[in-house]
């Protein structure tokens, strides 16, 4: 069973056991970050330094002329990755015997919300959400599909792997995030994800929705939920909340959007890529949801992709109507194994046979670089005995 770790160029750049010792884990590839948002992480293991800080989100490589003339462009990587670092760190994966698949985060950058407001989501309250990048503007849906093509395609890649392609919404964990104190649940982080943005609201029209109708009524059904009330949940929640007819209409509007951004991305890529070039998307088979794993129609999106990267952190669960939806596609299971971020990388052999019973084809581990000296161990354990 194939498994791939997620690495940072940073955690390779100015190591020289870095990628020897990624290989020695027993994975056979590593995703290596191409695009990425803004983040602190830790390394510690490296020679040089302990935490590395991306003050913005940036692409890890050197840009080309499709970009000149245009307002929105990806930002460059201040010292935290400069020059090719995307470029430096896969050849030394490469030389270490591992594959190289980019990773590349899309819809999701807050440095473009606060520099270009007007492409942000804006919730049924007027707030602005600048991480989150609404799907629906065309010029958005551009700037995407080209930084796809241009970080996905990077020199020595055999694949990618595309992460926030897709609604984003309320869900962040912005820096100092404070956002917590309500427990909104499913149906209330999706009222909450809804945009209000010119072209959204051009589209509830499309779909016989009166846009501040429409807020009024999401802010009416959210009153319930900061006072305190539960929230049902899923999706019968909504419903219940917002009205039948009209939660239906805005899912036609914004799973239609999300999914023929997805078929324009991918098929860019493809029309790019060389033969053979793998492409999976990190996503949830649930279409409403939102985030770094946006919810997909597994059919269809098996039917865009080669497969897909599923969260796992939960329970394999999620494995199940992908595996259901196309028996030839890559269904990569994705365990968090930093355990003290939440993962578990001493039952990671557990984990991973109940997965491949659901359907699972590969795994993915978050992450090599951020784990400590005893997490590896557990992890080179659990790999040799598959």
């Amino acid at each position: 069973m194939k498994a791939s770790t997620f690495v940072y160029p940073w955690d390779v750049n100015g190591d020289p056991e870095a990628a020897t010792r990624i290989a020695g884990l027993g994975v056979q590839q590593a995703t290596l970050a191409a695009a990425y948002h803004s983040t602190r992480a830790l390394t510690p293991r490296h020679p040089r330094h302990r935490i590395v800080t991306a003050e913005h989100a940036s692409v890890l490589y050197p840009t080309d002329a499709r970009w000149e003339g245009r307002a929105l462009r990806p930002y460059a990587a201040g010292d935290w990755a400069p020059g090719d670092a995307f470029g430096e760190a896969a050849a030394q994966l490469s030389e270490a015997g591992l594959d190289v698949h980019t990773w590349v985060v899309l819809a999701h950058n807050s440095r473009l919300g606060a520099e270009h407001p007007d492409t942000s989501v804006v919730n049924a309250y007027g707030d602005r959400y600048p991480w989150a990048p609404c799907i629906a503007q065309p010029a958005t849906r551009a700037y995407l599909t080209d930084l796809a093509v241009e970080a996905a395609l990077r020199p020595g890649a055999a694949g990618t792997e595309l992460e926030s392609l897709g609604w984003y919404g309320l869900q962040h964990l912005h820096a100092h995030d404070k956002t917590g104190g309500v427990p909104l649940g499913d149906a209330g982080m999706y009222l909450m994800a809804l945009c209000f943005c010119g072209t959204c609201r051009e589209g509830y029209g499309e779909q016989g929705l009166d846009a501040d109708s429409l807020a009024a009524a999401v802010r009416a059904a959210l009153e319930p939920l900061w006072q305190g009330a539960p929230d049902d949940g899923g999706w019968a929640g909504v419903e219940k909340l917002l009205g039948a007819g009209t939660a239906a209409a805005t899912r036609a509007w914004r799973d239609e959007t999300a999914r023929t951004l997805q078929e324009t991305a991918v098929r860019a890529v493809r029309a790019a890529a060389p033969e053979g070039f793998q492409i999976l998307l990190h996503a949830d088979p649930v279409t409403y949801h939102v985030g770094a794993n946006p919810g997909v129609d597994p059919e269809h999106i098996l039917s865009v992709a080669d497969g897909v990267v599923v969260p796992c952190a939960g329970g394999p669960g999620l494995l199940t109507p992908f595996a259901r939806a196309r028996e030839d596609a890559v269904i990569a299971a994705n365990f968090p194994v930093v355990s003290q971020m939440g993962g578990s990388p001493s039952t990671l052999a557990a984990d991973v046979a109940r997965a491949r019973e659901l359907g699972a084809t590969e795994i993915r581990l978050y992450h090599a670089g951020l784990a400590s000296d005893g997490d590896l161990d557990a992890i080179r354990g659990a790999l040799a005995g598959l």
